[in-house]
């Protein structure tokens, strides 16, 4: 459990974020939804408030705190009906920079993304025909003279058209069956100096307002300085990435679950049928209940992860048990909303909507729920390899 000064923290931070989250209302989001727009001033206050730089250490201009308060920072924008997807790729991208990157690589960044100045919002290693199967992706780099050259395909790259940096993972050895994860490589993509210089940016029209896109990489050029850790040790620098993302996620939905019982407990209070309000009925308490009791113990588990994190021990399972748990938890929670409302549910006035689609994807992505109960059975249990 956290100590009481920490916890103390925590609820300063939550208590912040949301007064800033209340200058953005729930208006606000549900017009970037319509017009597919990004939240330009959101994330520029965002940044200044320091929020964004909160992993960055103080050396560099980043306020030096630790994952349990970025887990804070984006579980309350989702609490505060926001769409922390806009900004969130920032927080846990930087655990492969501050944890792989040259001393060059963070004297040259980091003060620049705390200040705000550049960007890092996007994390390239999708591929399409290879989904979450990582280690088999197609996108290749070779070194030539002082530069690696880029060829192959990502989808569902986020914020690529919102950001200037992006962590990319690339093949820079052939693939070997036996040693699947040997091989691929880590690097910084200027991507003001990459557009329209060997990667072609497109987006995809989607369900929920999350900035995804296809990238095209035709000879890109990168520096050979901006490779992250050593060539072909890319997989364990990217899982930094991933188990930090996995956890900043599951925070999130912990905010979403939060945001569904509070929008969902205030209606249940206030509208009356036959008479009386229907939070007395217990078809409608009874799931906001149980909601209630998995978003918590969701939470619990987010916790243990970010702990582990932050103490640098092995955190895979905890991280993929808090992203599956919470995400589960979001969803039942946003479910029972929807059940609460009723009709209106499906008014975008009462914004549930919204939040129920973006809700929803975290079923799928960063990483599907199966491949979790894959990686639990195989892993955790000691079951025999299902694929």
């Amino acid at each position: 459990m956290t100590d009481p000064d920490r916890e103390a923290a925590l609820s300063e931070i939550r208590a912040a974020v949301a007064q800033l989250c209340a200058r953005y209302g729930e208006a606000y989001w549900r017009k970037l939804d319509s017009e597919q727009g990004y939240p330009t001033e959101f994330v520029a206050e965002m940044t200044e408030a320091g929020f964004l730089g909160a992993l960055i250490p103080e050396e560099y201009g980043g306020t030096g705190l630790g994952l349990l308060e970025a887990c804070a920072i984006l579980e309350e924008i989702s609490r505060r009906g926001a769409h922390a997807g806009a900004c969130h790729a920032q927080l846990y991208v930087m655990g492969v920079i501050l944890r792989h990157g040259s001393a060059a690589q963070k004297a040259e960044w980091l003060p620049k993304i705390a200040s705000g100045e550049i960007r890092l919002q996007s994390f390239g290693v999708t591929e399409p025909t290879t989904g979450t199967d990582t280690t088999a992706l197609k996108t290749t780099a070779r070194r030539e003279g002082e530069s690696w050259i880029v060829n192959g395909q990502k989808v569902w790259i986020s914020r690529v058209q919102h950001s200037d940096l992006m962590v990319l993972l690339a093949r820079t050895r052939p693939f070997d069956a036996k040693r699947k994860t040997e091989g691929l490589s880590a690097f910084l993509v200027d991507l003001r100096e990459a557009r329209g210089r060997g990667l072609e940016v497109r987006p995809i029209d989607a369900m929920i307002n999350h900035h995804a896109c296809e990238l095209f990489f035709d000879d890109l050029a990168i520096p050979a300085e901006n490779l992250i850790g050593e060539e072909g040790g890319g997989w364990p620098v990217i899982l930094t990435g991933m188990n930090a993302e996995r956890i900043l996620i599951a925070a999130e939905c912990v905010g979403d679950g939060r945001y569904f019982l509070d929008r969902a407990s205030a209606y249940a209070k206030e509208r009356v049928v036959f008479g009386r309000p229907i939070g007395a009925n217990q078809g409608v308490a009874f799931p906001l209940a149980r909601a209630h009791a998995d978003v918590e113990a969701a939470a619990l588990m987010v916790e243990r992860a970010a702990n582990l994190y932050e103490a640098g021990r092995p955190c895979g399972a905890e991280a993929n048990m808090a992203k599956l748990l919470a995400a589960e938890a979001s969803w039942k929670a946003g479910d029972a909303a929807m059940q609460t409302f009723g009709g209106f549910a499906f008014s975008k006035e009462y914004h549930v909507e919204r939040k129920f689609r973006e809700t929803r994807l975290y079923q799928i992505a960063p990483i599907s729920t199966n491949l979790i109960l894959s990686f639990l059975a195989e892993k955790v249990l000691g079951l025999p390899r299902s694929f």
